[in-house]
């Protein structure tokens, strides 16, 4: 069975589960009693000049189409920035008569997606004496599409800053008592759905500990009550902050997230960070993420996207798949949090949580689940369900459940601590003192307990440990290929991900429990939701120093640059961690890069499949396949990674074509080498690559044979270009996996 605190760890603070959340709207008016009202994305492509006249033909469209009610009352918000279209309130009649209606792309159903949660920096070579261009920083603008951001922190300080870039185009629209300033130098917030909530201010905590790690100040000495005590700050620290809310309590609306994408690319930020994402298998055109960021891409701004948090569900869980933007997957570091419990016969038993708390040396004594119920099934009670803790029997006590994410239950009834059969091993903050242990350690504290007439237990507080095995994927990562096109790799990279402390919101529970009253300035939190801003952060400083670079050549030099992962230690290979660990002093210097364009992305849905109108739901425009694209496979897209699907046990050979552009330095001579492996055979065409200046650019074909794989399994090698200076890595990777237009 899941853990349940994984279960909570998906559904409250971090990326998580899709539900497909169209709320249903009564309708206001007799005309439309009979009928059941969602919102929809009603998508026109790109914005034509002139906010008015979008607007007006926009007004005038759903005039047309509505029946006994205003357009006021309909219209939930108008895309005319960046992207075309509005938003509204539709009967199943209403958007059948707009779809067909000249100007109208695609409508899209509204959904609600999910956000997925300093060491981390050092860990990566990445110190605060690397190199820096802190005017040109300073210029940098990162934008934040996440549940907003608390301004006040030290972390978003403007001390030391100056103006706003001249490029810069947004506003502060933060709503009442929200300030910007000269680092947080935007802010806007979106509700399609009335919550109450009327600002940009971060109510959970997950944007502004976003924000933070890709671009938060140098803030010293800042620990969690004491607990992974350091220096936190972000990638660049120098960077400015536009922040947008599109996250509530019930999650974050598409409607919204598009807006926020309109508006993002129209402010003129160059880097996007969105840290949410939907578990359901949606097409390009489906998802408004794949939609806003390919709309970015078009305008020069790389975006970011957490890969997912569902590792647990094994293989083709990995929902950032769109070739246009980097998936980022999460990983350890070296540091890592531990709680011990010491047991009445003096063994110890080393456990997961964020444990600020100490019994003094006090041990406690042990009461089983289903010992403090006597109204619950038995299931019910050992997994310490709601209503099913006597608080008569447990206060002062140590409660085991053999389920997590009962913390609050157990809490609430008065509890000192629980300890939980939980086989994630991450530590994550609890209302209580509730570490987790893997099933061997757990079923030890069972038998000590069932074999002792009193039995008791100290919980320890927690302490950092060195963790000299990392880094590895960490368990809840989602795992690919890439579900849709699986000739692209996906996730792309990895990153820190797993016990990130940095800045929070100060009025939320730090733990995600309403009964958990504590409040803080920095938090821990895990997630690919923490991985993604990492990357985001070093993305921006590769643009620090290559500012004319396009989004493709910063995402491939970040791929290529990257550090290669211990297959041993992550037996899930590059299907959970793609090109590798990002390594942020290598990205600046990658030697040679691969370059994609708008054309390339089209050409490879055109390889999918795509139709001349699902290619227009992406793109806005009308984009005709070219005659022989047809035939061009995808993995023939110039991507800087190499995969292959092909079919199970049969012998195989499939071949890619590739073309570098020298970024490095003027004359130099990269020579191929590849990693043996057995079970593939790897031929390049030409072996060298000769450059006499820099911008020039060579083309090469690596053709991979071999057979005999098994049905949903993978095999890779690693293709290496090198000048003796500039280290150039890509993975090769050749798998059995079903794509869903297959399966």
């Amino acid at each position: 069975m899941a853990s349940y605190r994984f279960q909570l760890f998906l559904n409250i603070s971090f990326f998580l589960i899709l539900a497909i959340g169209q709320s249903s709207i009564a309708a206001a008016n007799d005309d439309r009693k009979a009928s059941v009202v969602f919102a929809y994305i009603v998508y026109m492509g790109s914005a034509p000049e002139g906010e008015y006249l979008a607007t007006s033909r926009q007004r005038t469209m759903l005039q047309k189409v509505i029946r006994g009610s205003s357009v006021e009352e309909s219209m939930i918000r108008s895309y005319r920035r960046s992207l075309n279209g509005f938003a509204a309130k539709l009967t199943e009649e209403e958007v059948e008569e707009l779809a067909n209606m000249k100007g109208v792309v695609s409508i899209i159903p509204n959904r609600i997606y999910h956000p997925r949660t300093t060491r981390s920096w050092d860990f990566m070579g990445f110190s605060n004496t690397v190199r820096r261009n802190p005017t040109v920083e300073s210029n940098v603008i990162i934008g934040v599409i996440d549940s907003g951001i608390w301004p006040e922190l030290p972390s978003f300080s403007d001390k030391g800053f100056g103006p706003p870039p001249k490029k810069w185009k947004g506003v502060c629209r933060g709503g009442k008592n929200f300030t910007c300033n000269n680092k947080v130098i935007g802010a806007r917030f979106y509700k399609s759905v009335p919550s109450g909530d009327e600002s940009a201010r971060d109510n959970s905590g997950h944007g502004t500990h976003t924000a933070s790690t890709a671009a938060g100040n140098v803030v010293k000495d800042v620990s969690f009550f004491g607990l992974a005590q350091g220096t936190a700050r972000g990638g660049v620290p120098s960077a400015r902050i536009a922040a947008y809310k599109v996250c509530h309590k019930k999650g974050c609306e598409s409607v919204d997230i598009l807006a926020a994408f309109d508006d993002a690319i129209a402010d003129g930020v160059d880097i996007l960070s969105v840290s949410l994402g939907s578990a359901e298998s949606t097409e390009f055109f489906d998802d408004v993420i794949a939609i806003g960021s390919f709309h970015a891409m078009e305008k020069g701004i790389l975006t970011l996207n957490s890969a997912g948090n569902n590792g647990v569900a094994g293989p083709l869980g990995v929902e950032s798949v769109a070739p246009w933007m980097v998936a980022v997957a999460a990983s350890t570091t070296d540091r890592r949090l531990s709680t011990k419990v010491v047991l009445g016969n003096g063994k110890t038993l080393n456990g997961f949580s964020v444990n600020p708390d100490t019994f003094n040396g006090k041990k406690l004594p042990l009461l089983y689940g289903r010992e403090v119920s006597s109204i619950c099934s038995e299931d019910d009670a050992r997994f310490c369900s709601e209503s099913c803790v006597d608080s008569k029997l447990v206060k002062g006590k140590i409660v085991l459940c053999d389920n997590s994410g009962s913390d609050s239950v157990v809490y609430s009834a008065g509890a000192a601590g629980s300890i939980v059969l939980d086989d994630l091993p991450v530590s994550f903050i609890t209302p209580l003192p509730s570490p987790g242990l893997n099933a061997r350690d757990y079923d030890l504290l069972l038998s000590y307990k069932n074999s002792t007439k009193n039995p008791v237990a100290e919980i320890l507080r927690s302490e950092s440990i060195k963790e000299s095995y990392s880094p590895v994927v960490a368990q809840f990562s989602s795992l690919g290929p890439n579900f849709i096109a699986p000739d692209i790799l996906k996730p792309d990279i990895t990153a820190p991900g797993a016990e990130i402390l940095a800045a929070y919101s100060p009025i939320s529970s730090p733990s995600g429990s309403p009964v958990d009253k504590r409040r803080v300035k920095y938090s821990i939190l895990s997630g690919t939701s923490m991985s993604c801003p990492h990357v985001a952060g070093i993305a921006a400083y590769v643009k620090t120093f290559h500012p004319d670079w396009s989004p493709s050549a910063i995402k491939s030099a970040l791929m290529t640059t990257a550090w290669a992962m211990d297959r041993t230690k992550n037996p899930d290979g590059e299907i959970s961690y793609g090109s590798g660990h990002v390594n942020p002093v290598r990205a600046i210097v990658p030697g040679l890069v691969y370059e994609t364009s708008k054309e390339d992305y089209i050409k490879l849905m055109c390889s999918l499949g795509y139709t001349q109108d699902n290619i227009k739901q992406i793109s806005g425009e009308i984009s005709a396949c070219p005659v022989k694209s047809k035939n061009v496979p995808a993995r023939d897209m110039n991507y800087p990674s190499l995969a292959a699907s092909v079919p199970a046990v049969k012998s195989f050979t499939v071949s890619f074509r590739r073309t570098v552009k020298n970024v490095g330095l003027p004359n130099s001579i990269y020579r191929v080498q590849i990693s043996p492996n057995p079970k593939l055979k790897v031929e390049v065409v030409p072996k060298v690559l000769t450059f006499k200046a820099l911008k020039e650019t060579k083309t090469f074909t690596v053709t991979v044979s071999g057979g005999g794989l098994s049905a949903k399994s993978m095999e890779s090698t690693t293709l290496v270009w090198s000048d003796g200076t500039h280290i150039v890595r890509s993975p090769i990777v050749v798998h059995t996996y079903p794509s869903i237009k297959s399966s």
